[in-house]
């Protein structure tokens, strides 16, 4: 599976935008320019999505996925995992990731800077 139709799901959600905050990373964020918030970290090969508020939920994606999944450094105890787009997670687990990560993310956000659907 390629990675293009996975940055186009989450690039494609409502406030959505591209940003490159560090050389060669791109990042999906949500939210005013200044105020933008990451919920997705897309990679050639991966992603990297808030799977939970905490450690403890997070930790469901690697006890089903022990191969493709691993916690994402810095930010993994916050919730973040990396998710291998190569592997055998089925692109409809991947899709649900961005989601639910982008919805979490959203949560949190004040409500001016939240995205109208």
């Amino acid at each position: 599976m390629t990675t293009d139709p996975l940055h186009a799901h989450a690039l494609g959600k409502p406030g959505a935008w591209p940003d490159s905050p560090w050389e060669g990373d791109l990042v999906a964020k949500v939210g005013p320019g200044d105020r933008g918030k990451i919920f997705a970290f897309l990679g050639a090969t991966t992603l990297g999505v808030k799977c939970g508020f905490g450690r403890d939920e997070a930790d469901e994606w690697l006890d089903r996925h022990p191969a493709d999944a691993s916690v994402m450094a810095y930010i993994g105890r916050g919730g973040w995992n990396t998710l291998r787009t190569d592997g055998s997670i089925p692109v409809e687990e991947l899709v649900e990731a961005i989601d639910d990560s982008y919805e979490m993310v959203v949560s949190r956000m004040p409500k001016r800077d939240r995205p109208v659907p």
